[in-house]
């Protein structure tokens, strides 16, 4: 989908629209799903990006699933919208059931190689860096931890 607004002016106005989106969760409380990918370099370097928009702490590339959208082309949107990066392979990690915003959320994971330095939009993401997978710099973000658990436990961090 086009931006067509500018990237400052779509920055400024997705807090709010983070804000009403968490507040219709909670009065819904509609299932819903979305994706988190795992994104490493070549020498198994974990990405994490910081969002202009809700708790300022580190987490990784994904969001929500549209309507009968599949998980696996959802990762690869999310991370091209995201980090305008093609991800040659991505696997499936596991999925977690949780609560998010009040509403019972499915969150698909999955993990894949980078070879190159992804750019951030600078309008959802303003900031993406690799860390060492044993030095994830605080603060992490508590749904990235458990994704990040669920990925370390099939053996791959």
């Amino acid at each position: 989908m086009p931006n067509i607004l500018p990237a400052p002016l779509h920055r400024a106005l997705l807090p709010l629209a983070h804000a009403l989106r968490h507040r219709w969760r909670l009065w819904r409380k509609t299932p819903i799903a979305g994706v988190s990918v795992i994104v490493t370099n070549l020498g198994g370097d974990v990405l994490l990006l910081k969002h202009s928009y809700g708790p300022a702490v580190w987490s990784l590339p994904g969001g929500g699933l549209g309507r009968g959208e599949d998980p696996l082309a959802a990762a690869r949107r999310e991370v091209r919208e995201e980090l305008g990066v093609d991800l040659a392979r991505l696997e499936p990690v596991g999925t977690l059931e949780e609560v998010l915003s009040g509403s019972p959320h499915t969150a698909h994971i999955f993990a894949g190689v980078c070879d190159r330095q992804p750019k951030p939009d600078r309008r959802e993401v303003t900031e993406a860096r690799f860390f060492p997978s044993h030095s994830l710099p605080e603060p992490l973000g508590e749904t990235t931890r458990r994704r990040i658990a669920v990925w370390r436990g099939r053996g791959v961090g």
